[in-house]
């Protein structure tokens, strides 16, 4: 397991290119969002997604998943938005948010059977750059846990201690946060919070 410190607002090229090729080759991070710390890799890398769900103890053709993109543009590929879905997301993001939609081409058969999918983009520009950089979305599923003690997943050094068996990269973006983001269900007529965050969103 290796730990590279990156920086928002002076992110250093080569380590960014380093974890890019290391997701390319299949490879399981930790790093910053603008809620929580999470576990990810490139979601269209369906190795290193099983490898994460087999982790989490996850069905993921059945449990809830959340991709982060760099983008709405890139996102489009993967999820199904509306005019008036659009205009919220474009309000809300980047931001402390997930909104689940109904899911589009694009994605491996490994989501075969979903009908829908959350996507992030968080107001934390390094998991922004990293997607960017990657040209795929990042699977992502929060460290986080209502039985945890918080500073095992805030802080980088002590995330290092419990997760060096399983992740291969922990980015250290310095103390996290310990709040997970609001969930939004965007899969009907109307937007529905399914769980609140640290902000609320406007809808």
């Amino acid at each position: 397991m290796k730990i590279i410190r990156l920086y928002e607002k002076e992110t250093n090229e080569r380590d960014l290119d380093n974890i890019v090729s290391k997701l390319r080759d299949g490879a399981v991070i930790i790093y910053p969002t603008d809620t929580v710390y999470a576990m990810g890799c490139d979601a269209l890398n369906v190795r290193a997604v099983e490898r994460i769900c087999e982790f989490k103890g996850i069905n993921p053709q059945k449990s809830n998943l959340s991709i982060i993109g760099a983008d709405l543009s890139s996102l489009s590929k993967y999820v199904k938005i509306s005019d008036s879905y659009f205009k919220i997301l474009r309000k809300n993001l980047p931001g402390p948010f997930t909104f689940i939609l109904p899911t589009a081409g694009g994605l491996p058969k490994l989501y075969k059977n979903r009908k829908s999918v959350g996507i992030r983009i968080p107001a934390n520009s390094i998991p922004v750059k990293i997607a960017e950089r990657l040209g795929n979305p990042l699977l992502t599923t929060s460290l986080r846990s209502n039985n945890s003690e918080i500073e095992y997943y805030s802080n980088p050094e002590l995330i290092a201690e419990i997760y060096e068996n399983i992740a291969d990269i922990i980015v250290d973006g310095g103390i996290g946060g310990d709040e997970a983001s609001a969930i939004i269900d965007c899969t009907s007529d109307y937007p529905e919070i399914i769980r609140e965050g640290s902000t609320e969103p406007s809808l």
